[in-house]
């Protein structure tokens, strides 16, 4: 377990949410911590620039996925410790951002201090040894299973509908609902 980034560290934080990114880049900067902000892809690698030692990247953005912005960040600098963001927490994109080199996956809301605690913690156990490890219900391997095809169809609903068997329809209504919680 690591300590806390150092006070005068330099933070990117990459979020498409103004609201989110700034309220987090204040508190931030209250804390000592230098902030630069982005809010998308494209802007985070011209910033990336200024050699920031920590970036947290939003999963989801209009302009691109936050994966891609990770290989892309830690190919420019492998010292980079990063942290992906998310709404849309599922398994699947944890273990593909931990795979590129995130070292951790928070999912939203999420305030300064547990972005802090996420970087103090470093890269996470293994979901299996976790202490309170359960297997996820039907329900929620589900969510996760129709969310990682969305995103390997690059959002297409058609296209991912007729990967999974169903009717377009069917699901959108399964995407309009909140995730599952197990």
């Amino acid at each position: 377990m690591s300590d806390l980034p150092e006070p005068g560290s330099v933070f990117l934080l990459v979020d498409d949410d103004v609201r989110l990114r700034e309220r987090l880049a204040l508190a931030l900067r209250d804390r000592g911590y230098g902030v630069h902000t982005a809010d998308g892809p494209t802007a985070a690698l011209a910033k990336h620039a200024e050699r920031p030692t920590h970036a947290v990247v939003d999963l989801r953005m209009p302009e691109g996925s936050g994966l891609d912005l990770v290989a892309a960040l830690l190919e420019q600098d492998p010292d980079l410790k990063v942290i992906v963001l998310t709404g849309y927490g599922s398994i699947a994109t944890a273990v593909d951002a931990m795979r590129l080199g995130a070292v951790n996956y928070l999912t939203k809301p999420a305030d300064a201090d547990m972005v802090l605690a996420g970087f103090a913690r470093g890269e996470a156990p293994p979901l299996s040894e976790a202490p309170d490890y359960a297997p996820p219900s039907l329900a929620r391997a589900e969510w996760e299973h129709i969310n990682r095809v969305l995103e390997d169809c690059g959002g297409n609903i058609s296209k991912a509908a007729r990967k999974l068997g169903m009717h377009r329809r069917t699901l959108q209504r399964k995407l309009a609902t909140f995730p599952p919680r197990k």
